[in-house]
């Protein structure tokens, strides 16, 4: 009897058993299916994606460029202010929606709670960023007017900040108007940014041994003066960086008799840049562009006859500044050279208007650029220069060849270098 009775305890026992070891799989198998439809997952919104919880969060509306859509749009568009989150019907305002146009992906952060309902407004974006060796730059989407200055105020048109176009080696990003970030200190001189290259190089100008501020008129912004070629200055060739006699260019960049100005440029360079251990930060390219292209409808003649440059076409008659060099033979590519009148007109001067005292370049001084503008039949060979006044000017008795003007040497800072500070006149960028 004890034995059955034990039995029945044993066979009591192992149905409990059972029925618990039932319950257990059970749970686990419905939390399994239930963890299967809880879990993060992503949404493609066009080329990117938001991450979510299954029934978490609802966008609600979507609005583009003030119309109503069903899509996170394509292209250059970015997320309004007016773009929100609301949790049990309430603006959450600590919740922030980000979103990238590169890869079309919205951030919502913090997401924590169900029932989000997001309301999304998007508009054409004016800019984009562009990461670069100074870090990300905000880039302007439009063109400028350049038969206009540019200033903030006072002046032809408000179009200040970086624009982006062309040049030899890619896509170049230019600095325009009455900017406050392009300042760098280098080899014990300040400079300004004009240009980040194709390449990821910086243009830089001269600019003094001290830091100036824009409309500063000073004679500390350039390294002294120089004719720009004492010899052949009343034959076109005389307009070369390096010159052939009796040919508009020579065989090769590096051919040729160097100008006067290159001789200057030169020595200064190996003083001031390689004699003090700074030249491995120098990059020879993109290059210089003394460009002696004729234009439409010209022949280029050594003397006798007035003809036009194609810069003069370009800057003076159509206004299209370019930062595309042509003709190799017109490219030096060398550590030092000048600024050229396409890059002065992209920063905010032009020839149009008497001048402009507030953008960058303005020194209140006349100094070269290395553009040639045009000759003319009595003997005189032109280069474009800045006058006093900021203007752009190519056809005064200024820019004869044999006349002596200020000089701004430009070079060009290494994409790898190690470059710290804002770039402004405070906290200059430093080159290390």
């Amino acid at each position: 009897m004890k034995f059955e009775l034990l039995k029945q305890s044993h066979l009591k026992r192992n149905i409990i058993i059972g029925v618990v070891a039932v319950l257990i799989i059970s749970a686990i198998i419905l939390n399994f299916t239930r963890a299967k439809y809880r879990v993060t997952e992503s949404i493609p919104l066009v080329n990117g994606t938001i991450n979510y919880s299954l029934a978490d969060l609802n966008i609600v509306a979507i609005t583009v460029d003030g119309e109503p859509s069903d899509t996170i749009p394509e292209g250059n568009y970015e997320l309004t202010e007016n773009s929100y989150c609301t949790v049990n019907g309430e603006e959450d305002s600590s919740i922030s929606i980000s979103y990238d146009s590169n890869t079309q992906t919205l951030q919502v952060i913090p997401f924590t709670t169900k029932g989000t309902k997001c309301y999304l407004e998007f508009e054409t974006s004016t800019t984009k960023k562009v990461d670069t060796v100074l870090g990300t730059i905000d880039v302007n989407l439009d063109t400028p007017d350049f038969s206009k200055t540019s200033c903030t105020s006072g002046c032809g048109e408000a179009t200040v900040g970086i624009y982006e176009t062309t040049d030899n080696l890619g896509t170049s990003y230019y600095y325009r108007g009455d900017v406050v970030n392009n300042y760098v200190q280098f080899a014990g001189y300040y400079w300004r940014i004009t240009r980040i290259n194709g390449d990821g190089s910086i243009r830089i100008i001269y600019d003094g041994t001290s830091a100036h501020a824009n409309g500063d008129s000073s004679i500390d912004r350039q390294i002294g003066k120089s004719l720009f070629n004492n010899s052949n200055y009343n034959y076109s060739y005389g307009v070369g960086y390096t010159y052939q006699i009796g040919y508009q260019r020579p065989s090769s960049q590096n051919s040729g008799t160097a100008s006067t100005i290159k001789g200057v440029l030169d020595n200064w360079y190996s003083t001031n840049i390689a004699n003090k251990g700074y030249d491995d930060k120098v990059e020879s390219t993109p290059g210089f562009c003394n460009d002696r292209n004729t234009a439409s409808g010209s022949n280029w003649v050594a003397s006798g006859t007035t003809f036009y440059y194609a810069a003069y076409e370009r800057v003076v008659t159509n206004r299209t500044p370019t930062l595309q060099c042509s003709n190799n033979n017109d490219l030096y590519t060398s550590k030092v050279g000048l600024i050229t009148a396409d890059e002065v007109m992209l920063a905010g001067g032009t020839t149009s208007v008497s001048g402009n005292n507030k953008y960058y370049l303005y020194t209140g001084q006349f100094y070269w650029t290395m553009t040639p503008s045009y000759f003319d039949s009595v003997g005189t060979a032109d280069v474009f220069g800045v006058v006093s006044t900021g203007q752009l000017i190519g056809n005064t008795d200024f820019n004869f060849v044999d006349w002596d003007n200020g000089v701004r040497p430009a070079i060009n800072i290494a994409s790898n270098v190690i470059i710290t500070g804002s770039g402004t006149i405070s906290d200059p960028y430093v080159v290390s």
